[in-house]
C-alpha cells in the first residue's frame, strides 16, 4: 500500500478557521486584530495557517510569514521580522523602504550592503530610543503595505522567541495598531514550563483589546480516520483506526509518522526519528525524575501517586522532587485526584520501550505485587486486568496464568466481552507454557476454547470464532459427550453463514441429529431452540419442527423461558400479519424484561423495529432500534445482536429524510467495526445514501458492499438489496452495460418473488433500467415479476405503483406517475417521492401539462435541497431548464430554453435530417444550422442528436408552447 507522507487536507479545524477568517474581516475595515494560535507540537498550527494564509491570499490580501529560530534569548534578534521583511524586499525593492534603509539595515543586513553610502549598521544593542524609533519604522512600514492590501503576518513558534521580538510584538499590539494588519502568532504549549518567559508576555497581551486566542486541540477517532483516509487514498480499517488513535491520541504528525512507518497499519514500532523526538525532553530531566519516569512508564499512561511510590519505594521528598521535574518538563501531567498521565501515550510508549529487558520484568512484577497487595491503588475494577498485565509483562507465567483468568470472568461481569475474549486468548496461549494448566485452572482445554468462543461470538469477533469451533471440534469426543459437540456444530453452522462462506446447513444437521440423541434436558432443549433459530434462514419448515421438538420438552421440564429468543425469531419470520406480530413481540418484550434475559429483549427490539419499518412507520421503528441500541450497549452485544439495531435506525432515519442523522449512525456502525454479514446491513444503506448525495467516497463504499457477492454464500435479504445497489450504482455512473448485466442478476434470483419487501426496491431498479435503456426484454421480466409479488404495505404499494408507471405508455404514462406519486406521499419517503416527482414532471411536459410540470419540479428541487441530494437537485434542474421553466419553478413568455428558430431545427433533427438537408429545408446556411444542433445539444445537455431527438420526443419539445 502506497501511503502519502503528509495528509494534503485540514481536518477538524473548522471553528479555529472561521475565527480566523473573522479577524481578517475585522482588519478590513481598519479594525486592530491580533490572534494567537497555541497547541502542542504536531498538532497542526502551521498546517491550519498554510490553510488560513492560502484562503486569505485567493482573497486579495498579502500574507508575511516569520519564524521564530531554537536560540533561546541570546539569539538573533528580531529574526520573525527579519524573515518577513526581507519577503517585502524581495517583492517590492529598496524602495518600499521609503528612504529608511540605514534604519530597517538593523534587521536587514543585506540593506546596508546595497547601499554604498551606508555605513555599517551597529552591532551593539539597541538603546530605548533608538529602538522606539525603529518599531514606529516597522509598524509605518506596516501600515503602506496594508493601505495596499489587506496585510496578514503570521509570527511562528513564539515560544522561541528573543525579547527584542516580544517587545516588538508588544508595541505593534498594544501601541501602534497599524490598520488593515492581522498579526497571528503560534506557539507550543507543551514548552511553557514554569518561569518560560512567554507565559507573562500571553497573559499581557490577553488584557489588550482585540486580541483572540486559540488552543489547537487533538483530533478525535472521526479527524485521525480522516487524516489516515486521506494519507492512504482509502478508507482504513476500522480497527487500524483505533490503535492508530489510541497510540497518537489524535496528534496529526504522530498519525503521518506513524502512517507511514509500516504495515499493518497501526502495528509498526515507533520510527526512530519520532522515538528521538519523544525522548529528548525525557534525555533532559535529571537522572532521579528519569528513573522514576522510567518505572511510571511500566505502569501505564495513567498512574496513581500512591501506586508509584509504593512500587518505587524512594523516600516521599525524592519521589516528589522527580515527579514535579517530570511535571515542569511538560512530559507528565497532574489531576485534581492525585494522579498522573503522561502528557502524550506515545511519550510512555517510547521511555517503556528503552527499558532493559532485566529491568523490564522486574518492574512489571513490582506493580503486579503491589496491585495484588492493595487493588484499591488502581481505579475501581481494574485491579484484576492490571494484574493480568503485568505478571504476563514479567513473564511469569503461572501467575500470568491463573490471572488473566480471574481477569477474564471480572470482564464477563461487565459485559465487557471484546476484553474477555482477549484475556482468554492469553489464557490459551500460556495453556502451553504452563505443564499443570489444568490443575490451577481446574478446568480442561476444550472447556477453555468453549468459554473463548463464547466471548467472541458475543464480542462480534467472527473469524476469530469459526477458528475456535474448528479447534473445539478436532478436541471433542462426540460419542461421550454429543451435546457438546452438537454444540460446537450449531456455533459452527451460524458463523459459516454469517461470514458468507455456505449456508450451514450441513453442520446445523448434523448438530440436530447429535442433540436430538443426546440426553434430556435443560441444556438440550436450548440447544434445540437455538439450531432451530438458526435454520429460519435456510429451512423454515426444518426449523419449526426442530422448535415445535423444543417445546414439548420444555413444557415438560417447566423451562419455557428457554425458548423465548426462538420464539421471537420464529415469529417475525413466519408472521405476515405484522400487526399481529408487533402484539406478540411486545408480549415477548414483556416477558424477556420481568425475566431480566436483556439479550432476549434486545432481540425483540431488532425484530420490533424491523416490522414497524416494513409497515411504514418509520419514526417508531428509529425510536425502538435507539432504545434498543441503548439496551445492546448496557450487556456489551453491541458488535452481535445489537448491530442490527444500528443499520435497522440507519434505515428508518434514511425513509424519514434525517439523512445527516442517518449518517452519523453508519459512521457509528463503521466504527464498531462489524464482522462478516453484521456489517453488510449499514454498509449498503451508507453506500446508497453516498451515491443518493453524490459523495466522493460513494465509489469504495459501493465497492465494499457490493463486494459480498463475491461470497459463497448470503441471505437473500441480504443479497437482494444489494442487487438494488448494484443496478441504482451503475446507472448514477451511466454505464449501461454494468446497469444490464447487474439487471438480468437481480430478475434471475431466485428468491426475488419470495421476499416482498427487498423484492419491490429491486424491481423499481430494474424497471428503471429497462426504461432508460428501452430494454424491452427487461420490461417484460419485471411485468411477469411484479404480476404475482404481493404488495402488502405502503413502500412496497408506492414500489408497485411506480414498476406501473416505469413499464406505462402512451396515454398511461401521466396517469401512472399521479399514482406513484400519490404513493410516495401516502408512505411517507421524502427521496423516493422527489425521484417520482421528477418523472411526473417528465410525462407531465410531454402531455403539454406546464403548470403540473411547475410544481413537480419545484416540490423535487425542494426536497433535494432539505436532503442534500446534489443529483436530484441537478436533475431537476436539469428538467426545468429542458422545458423552459424560470429558476422559480413559473413558466411564462419567453422563459422556454429553446427558441422557436432552435425549435424548427429539432423538429428536423428528429425527423432524421442532416445538416445540410436541415439548411435547405430553412433557407440557412449549413454552418449555421450545424451551430443551432450544437446549441440545442449544450442546452438540452445531451450527448449528441439523437439523445436531443429522443428527450425532445419524452418532454414534449416538438409541439409549440401554449
Amino acid at each position: 500500500m502506497t501511503v502519502r507522507a503528509a495528509s494534503s487536507v485540514l481536518i477538524g479545524r473548522q471553528r479555529e478557521i472561521a475565527g480566523l477568517r473573522d479577524a481578517l474581516g475585522r482588519a478590513r475595515t481598519g479594525e486592530p486584530a491580533t490572534v494567537l494560535v497555541g497547541g502542542e507540537a504536531g498538532v497542526g498550527k502551521t498546517r491550519l495557517l498554510e490553510e488560513f494564509a492560502g484562503w486569505a491570499t485567493g482573497g486579495g490580501a498579502r500574507v508575511l510569514v516569520g519564524q521564530c529560530l531554537e536560540l533561546g534569548e541570546a539569539g538573533l534578534p528580531f529574526a520573525p521580522f527579519a524573515a518577513a521583511l526581507r519577503a517585502v524586499l524581495r517583492a517590492d525593492g529598496p524602495a518600499v523602504f521609503a528612504g529608511y534603509e540605514a534604519e530597517f539595515a538593523r534587521l536587514l543586513p543585506e540593506l546596508g550592503r546595497a547601499s554604498a553610502t551606508l555605513a555599517a549598521p551597529s552591532t551593539g544593542p539597541l538603546t530605548d530610543a533608538p529602538r522606539g524609533y525603529l518599531f514606529d519604522l516597522v509598524a509605518e512600514l506596516f501600515q503602506r503595505l496594508a493601505d495596499a492590501r489587506p496585510l496578514v503576518l503570521v509570527i511562528e513558534d513564539l515560544h522561541w522567541a528573543d525579547r527584542s521580538t516580544r517587545d516588538l510584538i508588544g508595541f505593534l499590539v498594544r501601541a501602534a495598531r497599524p490598520g488593515r494588519l492581522l498579526l497571528v502568532c503560534t506557539y507550543r504549549t507543551d514548552e511553557l514550563q514554569r518561569g518560560h518567559p512567554l507565559r507573562p508576555f500571553l497573559a499581557e497581551l490577553d488584557r489588550a483589546r482585540a486580541v483572540e486566542r486559540f488552543e489547537l486541540g487533538r483530533l478525535d477517532r472521526n479527524g485521525t480516520g480522516a487524516i489516515l483516509a486521506d494519507l492512504l487514498g482509502a478508507e482504513p480499517a476500522p480497527r487500524a483506526v483505533d490503535d492508530i488513535h489510541d497510540r497518537t491520541q489524535g496528534n496529526p504528525f504522530f498519525i503521518e509518522e506513524l502512517a507511514v512507518a509500516g504495515d499493518p497499519l497501526g502495528c509498526a514500532a515507533l520510527p526512530e526519528t519520532l522515538r528521538d523526538l519523544l525522548l529528548a525532553r525525557v534525555d533532559r530531566l535529571p537522572d532521579p525524575a528519569q528513573r522514576v519516569l522510567r518505572m511510571a512508564a511500566a505502569g501505564g499512561t495513567r498512574f496513581a501517586h500512591d501506586l508509584i511510590a509504593e512500587v518505587a519505594g524512594l523516600p516521599e521528598a525524592e519521589l516528589e522532587d522527580a515527579l514535579r521535574a517530570a511535571v515542569a518538563a511538560q512530559l507528565v501531567v497532574a489531576d485534581p485526584d492525585g494522579d498522573y498521565e503522561f502528557r502524550h501515550a506515545l511519550v510512555r510508549e517510547a521511555v517503556h520501550d528503552e527499558l532493559l529487558p532485566g529491568e523490564h520484568a522486574r518492574l512489571h512484577a513490582r506493580f503486579a505485587a503491589a496491585i495484588e497487595a492493595q487493588p484499591h491503588l488502581v481505579a475501581a475494577g481494574r485491579a484484576p486486568a492490571e494484574i493480568a498485565h503485568h505478571w504476563y509483562a514479567a513473564h511469569d507465567h503461572p501467575r500470568a496464568l491463573v490471572a488473566a483468568r480471574v481477569a477474564a470472568c471480572a470482564a464477563a461481569d461487565r459485559y465487557a466481552y471484546a476484553e474477555q475474549r482477549r484475556l482468554l486468548e492469553r489464557v490459551l496461549e500460556l495453556w502451553e507454557l504452563v505443564p499443570d494448566a489444568a490443575d490451577l485452572l481446574g478446568m480442561d482445554h476444550l472447556a477453555l476454547l468453549e468459554q473463548t468462543l463464547g466471548a467472541a461470538v458475543t464480542a462480534g469477533d467472527f473469524s476469530r470464532a469459526i477458528t475456535l469451533t474448528r479447534a473445539g471440534l478436532a478436541e471433542v469426543d462426540a460419542d461421550a459427550t454429543p451435546l457438546r459437540a452438537a454444540r460446537l456444530l450449531d456455533q459452527r453452522g451460524r458463523l459459516l453463514a454469517l461470514l458468507g462462506k455456505s449456508d450451514g446447513s450441513r453442520e446445523l444437521g448434523e448438530a440436530y441429529r447429535l442433540a436430538a440423541g443426546g440426553p434430556p434436558g435443560v441444556e438440550r432443549v436450548r440447544l434445540l431452540a437455538d439450531i432451530a433459530a438458526h435454520l429460519i434462514k435456510i429451512d423454515p419448515e426444518q426449523a419449526a419442527r426442530v422448535a415445535a421438538e423444543a417445546s414439548v420438552d420444555a413444557e415438560a421440564l417447566g423451562e419455557e423461558l428457554v425458548l423465548l429468543p426462538t420464539r421471537i425469531a420464529l415469529l417475525c419470520h413466519h408472521e405476515r400479519d405484522l400487526e399481529r406480530g408487533l402484539a406478540e413481540l411486545g408480549r415477548a418484550e414483556a416477558v424477556a424484561r420481568a425475566a431480566g434475559d436483556t439479550p432476549a429483549l434486545v432481540l425483540a427490539k431488532v425484530f420490533r423495529s424491523d416490522l414497524l419499518c416494513e409497515l411504514g412507520r418509520y419514526a417508531e421503528s428509529a425510536e425502538a432500534a435507539e432504545a434498543g441500541v441503548a439496551e445492546a450497549r448496557r450487556v456489551g452485544i453491541s458488535r452481535s445482536t445489537g448491530a442490527y439495531l444500528l443499520s435497522n435506525r440507519a434505515e428508518a432515519l434514511i425513509a424519514l429524510g434525517r439523512w445527516d442523522e442517518a449518517e452519523a449512525v453508519c459512521a457509528e456502525a463503521a466504527r464498531i467495526d462489524l464482522s462478516g454479514v453484521t456489517g453488510l446491513h449499514w454498509l449498503q444503506l451508507g453506500a446508497g445514501l453516498r451515491l443518493a448525495r453524490a459523495h466522493p467516497g460513494a465509489d469504495e463504499l459501493v465497492g465494499r458492499a457490493l463486494a459480498f457477492l463475491g461470497r459463497p454464500y448470503l441471505w437473500p435479504n441480504h443479497r437482494l438489496p444489494l442487487h438494488e445497489l448494484g443496478i441504482e450504482a451503475a446507472l448514477a455512473a451511466d454505464d449501461k452495460v454494468e446497469a444490464v448485466r447487474a439487471a438480468r442478476a437481480a430478475v434471475a434470483d431466485e428468491w426475488l418473488p419470495q421476499l416482498p419487501r427487498e423484492g419491490w426496491p429491486v424491481l423499481s431498479a430494474v424497471a428503471r433500467t429497462a426504461a432508460r435503456l428501452g430494454d424491452q426484454e427487461l420490461a417484460t421480466a419485471v411485468a411477469a415479476l411484479a404480476a404475482d409479488l404481493p404488495a402488502r404495505h405502503p413502500a412496497a404499494r408506492a414500489h408497485a405503483a411506480q414498476v406501473t408507471a416505469l413499464l406505462a405508455a402512451g396515454d398511461q404514462v401521466l396517469p401512472a406517475w399521479r399514482a406513484a406519486v400519490d404513493a410516495w406521499r401516502a408512505d411517507g419517503q421524502p427521496y423516493s417521492l422527489g425521484r417520482a416527482l421528477v418523472a411526473l414532471a417528465e410525462a407531465a411536459a410531454a402531455a403539454g401539462e406546464r403548470d403540473e410540470v411547475s410544481a413537480a419540479v419545484t416540490e423535487a428541487a425542494e426536497i433535494a435541497r432539505r436532503l442534500g441530494a446534489p443529483p436530484l437537485a441537478e436533475t431537476a434542474a436539469t428538467l426545468a431548464r429542458r422545458v423552459g421553466l424560470r429558476a422559480t419553478g413559473q413558466a411564462g413568455p419567453g422563459a422556454d430554453l429553446l427558441t422557436s428558430r432552435e425549435r424548427e431545427v429539432l423538429r428536423l433533427v428528429a425527423e432524421g435530417h442532416s445538416n445540410s438537408r436541415i439548411a435547405e429545408r430553412l433557407f440557412i446556411s449549413p454552418k449555421t444550422a450545424s451551430v443551432h444542433v450544437s446549441r440545442i445539444i449544450a442546452k438540452l445537455a445531451v450527448t449528441n442528436r439523437m439523445e436531443a431527438a429522443a428527450l425532445a420526443h419524452r418532454l414534449g419539445l416538438l409541439t409549440e408552447p401554449h
